[in-house]
């Protein structure tokens, strides 16, 4: 009932609901003749925390003064993702794959074709296009 997506798994639902399935609302309506409909989505500050949840806990992506850490634990069924983050004119193009479809668990990480055996993606002075590959698996 709390998972907003869990509103929007047929069109009866989405019609009850009436808001937007990927935002958190502040109210989910309990008395006729709203029941099961939405409120105040947008509002509330939870949406920030579950921004925080899917890129650091799921995605694994954080980071710890001078570099960056990829550590993610995600669905064994998923081949990977792949996202961009900007940091001082660079941009780090990261892209994990999971080829054994494991939950967690990095394998290697190469960063411009050059493996970082402490898996630390390095923040760079220069301003430049930085290819990450993120390898899961056993």
């Amino acid at each position: 009932m709390l998972n907003p997506i869990s509103h929007s798994l047929d069109n009866n639902e989405a019609n009850l609901y009436q808001v937007e399935p990927y935002v958190i609302a502040a109210d989910v309506y309990g008395q006729e003749p709203h029941t099961g409909r939405g409120g105040w989505t947008w509002y509330t500050g939870s949406s920030g925390w579950f921004y925080r949840l899917s890129v650091e806990a799921i995605l694994g992506f954080s980071t710890a003064g001078d570099h960056i850490k990829i550590d993610p634990c995600i669905p064994e069924n998923w081949d990977g993702f792949s996202l961009n983050y900007f940091h001082n004119g660079s941009n780090y193009q990261i892209q994990v794959k999971n080829p054994d479809h494991v939950q967690k668990s990095v394998q290697s990480i190469a960063m411009d074709n050059k493996t970082l055996e402490d898996h630390k993606i390095p923040f760079v002075g220069e301003q430049a296009d930085h290819e990450i590959i993120v390898i899961l698996g056993n």
